[in-house]
């Protein structure tokens, strides 16, 4: 009789304590004769995660310095944005729904959970379809859609948005958030502040994208790339493939993740993407305006924009960040959470100050989780 098959046995392979062992090792060896640091970025707060939990620098030679990057979009939010959410989730007859950990970081008036526990309807979903069922139970309100997420999420966002149009669907507004990876690395690999070598990418992004979307980074910048997949062991070979080239010295795009990653990525998901949205400038919170990082809702679709429905009661002002928070710093990979005077004392999960506390990929959150392995 056949085993059946269980979630573990798709990832216990890829938490090998052996195999892990086995390309420290190989890194080691690859190290024995180089002289010199290697800081490797790795874009993805979910690889930051990895690397905290199963103590990879730890375990690592320490010629291999990590930096942690912006890839979580909960925590490039910039409070302005959070503020929009805030008023649009406080309007009569609206009810808000965003993912996740969106609910918790705090702008300048507070946060979504502050605004629901005086009675605004908040709610998170795991994906945006929810939004359907939602808006079809509440027909006498307006389902307003914050949606935020890199590549990775975006398609589904779009998905939404074909169905609300197909089904005429007319009580689903969407305020827009999704951003892309590509052009926020090309601005921190040019930030002189920013002593990158080499960058791990995120593979989830690069199955909808492609791993195409990293070429520039070893052709122009001559900054290895290595595609790799979430677990300890993707993230130790994704090293090994990088001390390699440095070894070797030569910088490549390379793909560690094959399993799902391909050069050109996910082609129906791109092209829905570009049936609906447009490339505009996003401010990243702690990195500033970067152009084209941005997505929105093309011109033809302001319908279901609730940035233009609801533009008087949207706020305009910039919002200035706390100057005690390094979240900014952190961000840029510039500084890590141990150097804030406020980590795990003033700012903690259960009273975050800065978004890389709130979001559960933030590198605060991270090291808090996992400090103890320090």
């Amino acid at each position: 009789m056949e085993k059946e098959l269980q979630l573990k046995d798709l990832y216990d392979g890829f938490r090998d304590a052996k195999t892990i062992k086995a390309f420290k090792q190989i890194i080691d060896e690859e190290l024995k004769d180089y002289d010199g640091i290697i800081n490797i970025m790795e874009v993805c707060g979910g690889h930051t995660h990895t690397i905290m939990k199963y103590g990879i620098p730890q375990l690592i030679n320490k010629k291999i310095n990590f930096i942690h990057g912006p890839g979580c979009p909960v925590c490039v939010m910039p409070k302005d944005r959070i503020d929009s959410a805030y008023e649009l989730c406080l309007q009569k007859d609206v009810i808000l729904v965003t993912l996740g950990d969106m609910i918790k970081v705090p702008g300048s008036k507070g946060s979504l959970q502050n605004a629901r526990s005086q009675g605004a309807d908040v709610r998170f979903v795991y994906s945006p379809m929810d939004c359907l069922k939602i808006a079809d139970e509440n027909k006498d309100k307006t389902v307003v859609f914050f949606a935020i997420g890199f590549e990775t999420t975006t398609p589904m966002t779009c998905a939404l948005l074909e169905q609300v149009i197909k089904n005429d669907i007319k009580n689903i507004l969407f305020h827009i958030n999704h951003i892309t990876v590509p052009e926020v690395m090309q601005v921190l690999v040019q930030d002189e502040n920013c002593k990158i070598d080499a960058f791990l990418g995120p593979s989830h992004v690069s199955v909808i994208s492609g791993s195409k979307i990293y070429e520039e980074f070893p052709r122009d910048y001559n900054k290895p790339v290595v595609v790799s997949g979430f677990e300890p062991v993707d993230v130790m070979q994704s090293i090994s493939m990088i001390v390699k080239q440095f070894k070797e010295k030569r910088a490549n795009l390379e793909v560690e993740y094959k399993r799902l990653v391909s050069y050109e990525g996910n082609l129906k998901a791109q092209e829905l993407i570009n049936k609906y949205f447009k490339k505009v400038p996003f401010k990243f919170r702690g990195i500033g305006e970067v152009e084209n990082s941005g997505y929105e809702l093309k011109d033809e679709f302001d319908k279901y924009n609730a940035k233009i429905v609801y533009k008087e009661i949207l706020p305009t002002q910039e919002v200035k960040e706390n100057k005690a928070c390094k979240c900014p710093e952190i961000l840029k990979g510039v500084a890590k959470p141990t150097d804030c005077k406020i980590f795990g004392n003033v700012c903690t999960p259960t009273n975050p100050i800065g978004s890389c506390m709130v979001s559960s990929e933030g590198a605060c959150s991270a090291y808090y989780k996992y400090g103890n392995l320090l």
